[in-house]
């Protein structure tokens, strides 16, 4: 079915749109990436004798988690910023992050059911309930695998509220024609 006219988007805007969401997508992956690597950092630091930047991110990211040391993944015999179920969920939002636009395509900014958003929290819901109820061990596996499906499935959310959100900033040549 042809499209009508009242939907059409010229060619070189649909261009910037792509050129802005993938720019947009960009410094939200390398975001993304700061954090996973600050979390790797603290054990690094706390192992190479840097104790004022170790012990000041055990006390930043202690705000985010519990930092209980036996479910923690380690370094060496450092453990690492965050447990293991948190390490799932940011490096399952950096990977998903990666290869988002080749799932997708960059500038589409529909939204995906919430449905998806809330399937992909019942894996983690279980691990804990079964942890819980203590009818199976939940390993540190377990809780970094269950983290890191929610935190796929959180980016595919992000990506597009970023870039649709990015649409409503000026941009430098609407700027420049509201200037003068």
């Amino acid at each position: 079915m042809p499209e009508t006219i009242e939907s059409y988007i010229p060619q070189n805007a649909l261009a910037s749109m792509r050129r802005r969401a993938f720019f947009v997508w960009g410094i939200a992956a390398f975001l993304v990436f700061v954090w996973v690597f600050l979390i790797v950092l603290a054990p690094l630091a706390e192992a190479n004798d840097f104790s004022g930047v170790s012990n000041s991110l055990y006390k930043f990211f202690g705000f985010l988690c519990h930092q209980n040391s036996s479910r923690s993944p380690s370094f060496g015999a450092h453990a690492f910023a965050v447990c293991s179920r948190c390490c799932g969920i940011y490096f399952g939002l950096f990977g998903s992050f990666l290869i988002y636009p080749f799932l997708r395509r960059i500038e589409e900014t529909e939204p995906f059911r919430r449905f998806w958003l809330f399937a992909a929290m019942a894996p983690m819901a279980f691990d804990w309930l079964l942890g819980f109820f203590e009818i199976w061990a939940n390993t540190h596996f377990s809780r970094f695998l269950t983290g890191a499906i929610l935190g796929a499935a959180c980016a595919a959310y992000i990506v597009p509220a970023l870039i649709e959100f990015s649409r409503f900033l000026p941009s430098k040549r609407r700027v420049k024609r509201l200037s003068v």
